[in-house]
């Protein structure tokens, strides 16, 4: 490094670098106090953006919780905002909405769209574990299966093959019914519904 004995020559060195760099470093200060105030923006837009989405969503399920129009509500929520995490939350709740109301259909449609939705293996098991029993219900068999085929997630194997040895049963497949059951209870060997479900079998399955 150079080393400068007088004022002189540190004055005019300084004058050389600012000429020299002057231009990069007045550029640099603009775009990093630039992005810097740009990031801040966006992060305090991003607050606000989800505190609007929260509140709206406070007040989907106040008003599918109260009436029917509140349902009608939710629906237009789901469809409006198909992008946004709380449509998914919505539509759970939607589904649960439509089991009471005797609307399976409905339910299954939720089902399926939360179940797609979500990046969360646990929340998209949940919503695949409760699609395949409104397909029971709506004795749509082979879709039931299809649905329990999908989920991949460790944790909930016991209700899995639980609800496929139900949807054995009731397609009189009491062989693949038993597989199921003993599967489940491997899984959950305390579960005294499932080993209920195993002993009620018929001693002899019909083939």
């Amino acid at each position: 490094m150079e080393i400068y004995t007088t004022e002189e020559q540190q004055v005019e060195a300084i004058k050389k670098f600012w000429k020299d760099n002057g231009t990069a470093i007045i550029l640099g200060a603009v775009i990093g106090l630039g992005g810097l105030w740009g990031w801040r923006y966006y992060n305090e837009q991003r607050i606000v953006g989800m505190d609007q989405a929260s509140g709206q969503y406070q007040q989907v399920m106040q008003g599918l919780e109260s009436d029917d129009q509140g349902f009608s509500k939710a629906l237009d929520y789901v469809n409006t905002h198909s992008d946004n995490n709380y449509a998914l939350l919505t539509a759970m709740q939607l589904a649960n909405k439509a089991v009471t109301r005797d609307d399976l259909s409905e339910a299954a449609k939720q089902l399926k769209f939360a179940a797609e939705k979500s990046s969360v293996p646990a929340i998209t098991a949940i919503a695949n574990l409760r699609l395949a029993r409104v397909h029971v219900q709506l004795e749509q068999y082979p879709e039931a299966l299809a649905v329990l085929d999908a989920i991949g997630a460790d944790n909930y194997q016991g209700q899995v093959q639980e609800l496929r040895g139900d949807v054995f049963v009731k397609q009189g497949n009491l062989d693949k019914a038993r597989a199921a059951y003993s599967a489940a209870m491997e899984i959950h060997s305390g579960n005294n519904l499932i080993k209920m479900k195993l002993d009620n079998l018929p001693a002899v399955a019909s083939v």
